[in-house]
């Protein structure tokens, strides 16, 4: 008896010993902070900065066409969801799921992160549709299965010392009043409707809490290009979108783009310490339509300096309170010709010589498309090429693509349009951009547009599952050339 007695007093002893031991080490354990990955980013001034306080420059490219299409970028005409309701019509869904996953799967792959890596630049910028996280008839629920492309980037990059940011380029509802936010309309409903902004600030809410430990992610794009006709909403639903983010993810940037088409802060009210702000500056003699550089645009002279006083422009928010800045989308299309090329190549340069002035960070758009504007684009003799050369030549005749086309071949449609509304309607002025821009974007870029879609889906119709899987491959690395004159001048080998 004396020696259970003895045994029983010994455990006991022993569970208040160790018991003891635990409440000393459970507060040590609850105050040990975890060093931070010395590459995970953060505000120092007007520069962004890793965490040994060195500046980093954040220069690469936009990756739209991917998890984000957009028209002239993979071929088609009109809107992605448009066309993927389309083609999902066309091939059934065994195939439609055959294609979109091959291509997404060969869309960004090591041969991409090693020429990134190559060119000495150390970002890029992913952007991303709303669609292929949630679905519209099933609002609120996220599908996890698509961070598995958007991973792959990221993990690629990172392996490459590159740095990404996540873009939300199209948000429920559209946040602007075209085409490449997935818009099938004219009008952005997203400012309207707070079921559409709940959606988001979930979305992003999933998409912090998934990355929050990737020290490679440099931060969030939130809004790509937001058109908000009050000119009020844009940067009261930041702030929303920025407290609930901090919640799970409290060490990544925000990258914050200004109201109407990243051009206007006149409302930005704060300042925030874990924040970029990003304007776009595209030069208007670089557009499709632009004329001689330097020269005459749209009714304006244009040369180095008018550039750069555009740019100041939409940068005075920034450098009057000595924020960093961040260009997020700039850059020329090229059009075929020498003469109007070199004038494109110079606009660039000069771009980027007020860039290094103003010692700014930047991301041109586009890394990789069909020929128009990117730094690689396919070859001709591509399956894919193949296919829709036919259909991309009667689209550019059509005038139906907003970002590579002009109407010179249909003025006899545009043109008495525009003189009836000159002449019943002299005031009226429709956001964002005016009369002419505006019935550009209805006639052509929705008009039009809706009614070729099909002829594009058309092409994939008794299409053999081989056949679609060398159609998805042909956006890989392996079946593009490079720009070299771009890369000379991105790389600085070309001053």
């Amino acid at each position: 008896m004396r020696k259970i007695r003895f045994y029983l007093s010994l455990i006991i002893s022993l569970l208040i010993l160790l018991s003891g031991c635990s409440q000393q080490e459970k507060p040590k354990k609850e105050t040990e902070k975890i060093a931070k990955d010395v590459n995970l980013l953060k505000i120092a001034g007007d520069q962004i900065v890793n965490q040994k306080g060195d500046t980093v420059f954040l220069r690469g490219f936009g990756l739209g066409g991917m998890l984000h299409m957009e028209n002239f970028i993979d071929g088609y005409s009109g809107n992605e969801q448009a066309m993927r309701d389309g083609l999902l019509k066309v091939m059934g869904e065994k195939q439609y799921n055959l294609y979109f996953d091959t291509f997404l799967k060969n869309y960004f792959t090591e041969p991409d992160a090693q020429y990134v890596e190559s060119m000495d630049l150390n970002l890029i910028r992913i952007p991303i549709n709303y669609h292929l996280f949630e679905d519209d008839m099933n609002p609120g629920v996220i599908k996890t299965e698509a961070f598995a492309y958007l991973d792959n980037v990221i993990e690629l990059c990172a392996k490459h010392k590159i740095y990404t940011i996540i873009d939300l380029h199209a948000l429920p509802g559209a946040q602007n009043q075209h085409w490449h936010s997935d818009n099938p309309t004219h009008k952005a409903t997203f400012w309207d409707h707070k079921e559409f902004q709940d959606r988001v600030v979930h979305l992003w809410e999933v998409i912090a809490d998934h990355y929050k430990n990737q020290p490679w992610l440099a931060g969030y794009d939130l809004i790509n290009e937001p058109g908000d006709p009050t000119g009020e909403r844009v940067f009261t639903y930041y702030k929303r979108l920025r407290e609930v983010i901090m919640k799970v993810d409290p060490d990544h940037l925000f990258f914050l783009e200004g109201d109407r088409y990243a051009t206007d802060f006149s409302k930005f009210t704060e300042i925030w310490d874990n924040a970029v702000y990003t304007n776009h500056d595209y030069a208007l003699p670089g557009f499709i339509r632009g004329g001689d550089y330097p020269g005459i645009t749209d009714g304006r002279f244009v040369n180095r300096d008018t550039l750069e006083k555009d740019f100041l422009k939409k940068s005075i928010f920034m450098l009057d309170r000595k924020v960093p800045i961040w260009v997020g989308e700039f850059g020329p299309v090229y059009t075929g010709n020498p003469v109007k090329d070199e004038m494109r190549y110079q606009i660039l340069k000069d771009q980027l010589a007020y860039y290094k002035k103003y010692k700014v960070s930047w991301c041109i758009w586009l890394y990789k498309d069909l020929g128009l504007q990117a730094v690689v684009h396919q070859k001709d003799e591509t399956p894919y090429m193949k296919m829709v050369t036919p259909f991309l030549k009667k689209k550019d005749r059509l005038g139906a693509d907003a970002w590579g086309s002009t109407d010179k071949d249909i003025r006899q449609v545009i043109a008495p349009l525009e003189d009836l509304f000159k002449k019943e309607f002299p005031e009226y002025n429709p956001y964002p951009t005016g009369i002419s821009r505006h019935l550009t974007l209805l006639v052509r870029n929705i008009l039009i547009s809706e009614a070729l879609l099909p002829e594009y889906c058309n092409l994939f119709k008794g299409k053999t599952d081989d056949e679609i899987i060398a159609l998805a491959k042909s956006f890989s690395f392996d079946n593009c050339v490079k720009r070299d004159r771009l890369e000379k001048i991105l790389t600085g080998k070309e001053k």
